[in-house]
């Protein structure tokens, strides 16, 4: 299974938003553990990275980026990736249109967000954190 992690997910573990921290965790913790890939954009890279470093300033920020980027798989973000979402305008975030978009390149299977309302538009099945890992626990 595929599953496409959210910026605020990213967020959330990097710098140990409470109570976010153990769901948004556990999910990345699926890591490497078949059937589980993880993806990230690198929109939500770029993100995350903005308040890792401002809360914990660059040195650590870069450490935090050097285990996460081991573990995860980046997807496509380019001309494609933008012209696809353009198809989801108008009305929309167009942060959370190429996040899509991006997670449709990758074929990816469901977004993992704390957002959910950002993401009505999703052809994607989209679950927060909590609802993600107890679907993937009945399933086992």
């Amino acid at each position: 299974m595929r599953i496409f992690v959210d910026a605020n997910v990213l967020v959330a573990v990097l710098n140990k938003e409470y109570p976010r921290f153990d769901e948004a965790a556990r999910v990345l913790s699926l890591s490497g553990k078949k059937p589980y890939q993880i993806y990230v954009s690198a929109v939500s890279l770029a993100i995350a990275w903005y308040f890792a470093e401002k809360k914990s300033g660059s040195k650590l920020a870069a450490q935090k980026f050097e285990v996460l980027l081991k573990h995860i798989e980046v997807t496509p973000c380019g001309a494609d990736e933008i012209k696809r979402m353009n198809s989801y305008m108008p009305g929309i975030d167009w942060e959370d249109g190429l996040q899509v978009s991006s997670a449709e390149s990758a074929g990816c299977d469901v977004i993992a967000t704390f957002d959910l309302k950002d993401y009505y538009f999703s052809p994607i099945p989209y679950l927060s954190p909590k609802n993600l890992l107890l679907k993937l626990n009945r399933a086992s």
